[in-house]
């Protein structure tokens, strides 16, 4: 092996597990490029690309060289004054580092350092080949894979996520020797485990890809992914309704399939009389099938099940998946019937025997103190505080039914049907449902303001709760998933426009728990022993982590939107009572950012937020901002930029009662002209004590006018 050529390795095993392979095979190719450059293989790396299939793990890199370039060698030694003696000769150290080195003394280096003198070993030596390489490259790249719990087989020592069955590595048309997992390479792969079972021969690496398509395996995945999404398409003819595929479920389906081919299948109309998220949510988490539904998203009786084969007779495929799918769909009607025979509200009092947790209370106490905070947030947004109560009272009562308990994703949907079912109000009903929006990231907030009431409610009372036992989330541990309740009780009141104080309203919803949840959470003394706790101070110092946990879930949810980090922390810096409040200060501070004068005004900012802290720093009173006394101004610049900052702080008033920050700060951007001449101009640290206080008094007006909105100075200037 001499020139660049194209390195193909291919790992061979059992299925591998479908929802991580997509993870495996990213962080294998990563690994292989990162041993490459490692080790200065020239590479084009950046267009290396990762295979995977249920059966194997592949990476291809374009232009790949067989050598490594010179290696260039340096190891310091003993530090000259201690390395040799009083006469100059060299000591048992030194003597001992140039043996270890393979050379005399007088062949040694001395390295210069501002720490003193050392002697080095420098050497040039030639570089390694891929093929001396290449097994210890793979061996370390499969030991970085993300495999929580690695399998032996046989009588191995190694270990991993599957048994491994083959191995191909190979440099153009060349096999690089080597042993990885047990398996020595080659240039055997092997196609589909039906279809072809037969050995695969590749004759080079860029000839891998076609040679497993010919043997019937895709290991491309997103040629994978788009066949299933033809297949789909292709057999959804025949049943005249539109397919639901999620990226979800087309992801597991292509890392469990190496030949998809798509069958069309129906079942019994008769279950269509189950709730269609039951039936849909056994199709695709259970059977990983394909839901068909008519034109108006109601569920057909067809559905689409995937094989891992192109089969000579489909007919049977078809009917092997139909009478699989209906047992469970006979199930959940027996669920529904069932479930239907009682009232949703008569689980109430069965919610009194289900702990929540152990601190705070049943599945009913939760329940009473969500329905009281529902009470409080639908007054104060307008919303009927009676059906917010009822619609909180019966919010965890579907966790007790039949249907449920054996498809627990379907909490607050079953709730919506029972109630419906039940006469209950239809906004009443439909509240359980929408309550638990947002349920996934990029779901959205629910529709109508009773459900956001319920959302509101729910979250503030299981953050509150949680965080008051101390069990609120560390590192990567959040067993309640409060990260997700917190973004979801933010963008609920951001995006629903509900104007809540966040801090009373965790005030509220911790007054509502049981003092014993407030006592729990306070670790024990050195001797072991429960300290004494002022409640009171206990709840505060709650009420302060809980609105930072939630603020700082805003962080990535304006990352996302596009906003630049320092206007969240300039708008932070503030700490608005209400977040719509806050997004309307972030988004006004987004569109200053982008005017002409804001890069000189930030810098302003900054420039007197430094005077005024080294005012504070050294011993100075508080200048408050309503003690500028134009008796003490001694040049234009000084009353150019008071008579500026008057005029602004009665033109932008009525914006700022109004919420109108973006007018606000347009306004104040004409300040520009006169805060440049200010300091163009004029000395703040004046000799005459009363001038120097007055120039202050007007920086700390300036600055309130700026911090009426965000905190401007940490704006990029």
């Amino acid at each position: 092996m001499s020139a660049a050529k194209s390195l193909l390795i291919e790992l061979g095993t059992e299925e591998l597990p479908p929802k991580a392979l997509d993870e495996l095979s990213a962080a294998f190719a990563r690994g292989i490029c990162d041993g490459l450059a490692k080790r200065g293989i020239e590479a084009a790396l950046d267009k290396a690309k990762a295979y995977c299939s249920p059966r194997r793990l592949a990476v291809h890199v374009p232009r790949v060289a067989a050598m490594q370039p010179e290696q260039s060698v340096e190891r310091r030694g003993p530090a000259v004054n201690a390395a040799l003696d009083a006469e100059g000769k060299p000591g048992k150290a030194l003597l001992g580092f140039a043996q270890s080195c393979g050379v005399t003394v007088e062949q040694l280096e001395k390295l210069e350092t501002d720490k003193g003198a050392w002697f080095v070993f420098r050497a040039v030596k030639p570089g390694q080949s891929l093929a001396s390489l290449l097994p210890e490259i793979v061996d370390e790249a499969l030991k970085g894979l993300p495999i929580p719990r690695p399998m032996r087989w046989a009588d191995h020592d190694y270990a991993f996520v599957r048994p491994v069955h083959w191995l191909v590595m190979l440099h153009g048309a060349d096999i690089v020797d080597g042993e990885v997992l047990g398996q020595a390479s080659g240039r055997k792969s092997r196609g589909h485990r039906f279809m072809h079972p037969q050995p695969v021969h590749v004759a080079d690496a860029d000839g891998w890809l076609d040679a497993t398509r010919s043997a019937r395996v895709l290991a491309d995945p997103a040629e994978r992914r788009a066949r299933v999404r033809d297949e789909v398409a292709r057999v959804a003819k025949e049943t005249g309704g539109v397919p639901r595929l999620d990226e979800s479920l087309l992801d597991e389906i292509a890392n469990l399939t190496e030949w998809p081919v798509a069958i069309a299948c129906s079942f019994e109309r008769g279950f269509l009389a189950v709730p269609q998220e039951a039936l849909v949510t056994t199709m695709e988490t259970n059977q990983k099938f394909v839901p068909v539904f008519d034109a108006g998203g109601k569920l057909t009786g067809h559905f689409i099940g995937i094989a891992n084969i192109e089969s000579k007779q489909p007919a049977e495929i078809r009917k092997g998946y139909e009478r699989v799918i209906r047992p469970r769909f006979a199930d959940a009607k027996f669920f529904w019937d069932e479930d239907l025979k009682t009232p949703l509200a008569s689980y109430q009092e069965q919610l009194k025997h289900v702990t929540y947790q152990q601190a705070l209370g049943s599945l009913w106490d939760k329940s009473v103190r969500v329905a009281e905070l529902a009470r409080i947030v639908a007054n104060r947004v307008g919303v009927d505080a009676g059906a917010a109560t009822r619609a909180a009272s019966l919010g965890k009562c579907d966790l007790l039914t039949r249907m449920v308990g054996e498809f627990p994703e379907l909490q607050g949907v079953m709730g919506r049907y029972y109630a419906s079912h039940d006469g209950e109000a239809a906004e009443v009903a439909a509240a359980l449902d929408s309550g638990y929006q947002p349920r996934f990231a990029r779901d959205g907030i629910a529709s109508d303001k009773l459900g956001q009431v319920l959302a509101v409610a729910e979250r503030l009372d299981t953050l509150a709760g949680i965080f008051a036992v101390g069990m609120k989330p560390s590192g990567n541990k959040d067993p309640f998933a409060l990260r997700r309740a917190a973004l979801g009780l933010a963008r609920t009141l951001i995006e629903g426009g509900l104007e809540l104080n966040l801090p009373g309203v965790f005030v509220e919803a911790l007054e509502l728990l049981p003092e014993a949840a407030l006592v729990a959470g306070v670790k024990p003394g050195k001797d072991g022993k429960p300290p004494a706790v002022d409640i009171g101070q206990r709840r505060a110092a709650l009420v302060t982590e809980l609105v930072d946990f939630v603020l700082d879930r805003l962080r990535g949810y304006y990352a996302e939107q596009g906003c630049p980090a320092e206007a969240y922390e300039a708008v932070l810096a503030v700490r608005p009572d209400t977040l719509p409040d806050f997004d309307r200060r972030l988004h006004a501070v987004v569109e200053f950012g982008h005017l002409p004068e804001a890069a000189s005004l930030a810098a302003a900012n900054k420039r007197v937020a430094n005077i005024l802290r080294k005012q504070a720093e050294e011993g100075g009173e508080p200048v408050p901002a309503h003690d500028v006394d134009p008796a003490h101004f001694e040049g234009d610049a000084e009353r150019s930029l008071a008579a500026a900052l008057e005029a602004a702080g009665k033109e932008t008033s009525e914006a700022l009662r109004r919420g109108d920050y973006t007018s606000v700060l347009k306004r104040l951007a004409q300040l520009q002209a006169p805060v440049d001449a200010f300091f163009e101009q004029v000395l703040v640290n004046a000799e005459d004590p009363a001038v120097r206080r007055n120039r202050l008094a007007l920086l700390e007006r300036l600055k309130a006018a700026f911090g009426a909105v965000a905190d401007i100075a940490l704006l990029r200037g």
